[in-house]
């Protein structure tokens, strides 16, 4: 799991098709100390995020089962899906 801050939202007239009527976003990746740490990337949104909020997401493999699907034919392509809002973090 990562931590990254939605910072724009990406609009596509055509999607493949088990991603209609899910929304992509534009998230930087952030430490957990919510620092920038790399390039901004496109993650599915699967729990209503939004503008400038402090999630968390999954990348890779996880991703991909994070938006559903019973099978490799339904399962979309994708590299990050967003699965949490982060409301706080205490560090130690």
């Amino acid at each position: 799991m990562f931590a990254g801050k939605i910072i724009g939202r990406v609009v596509a007239t055509q999607k493949y098709e088990s991603l209609e009527g899910r929304k992509l976003l534009l998230v930087q990746p952030m430490g957990w100390d919510k620092k920038p740490k790399g390039e901004p990337l496109v993650a599915v949104d699967v729990v209503g995020s939004g503008a400038g909020e402090f999630v968390f997401y999954v990348a890779a493999r996880e991703a991909a089962v994070a938006c559903g699907g019973t099978s490799l034919a339904d399962t979309p392509p994708i590299d990050a899906t967003i699965v949490g809002i982060i409301d706080g973090v205490n560090l130690l």
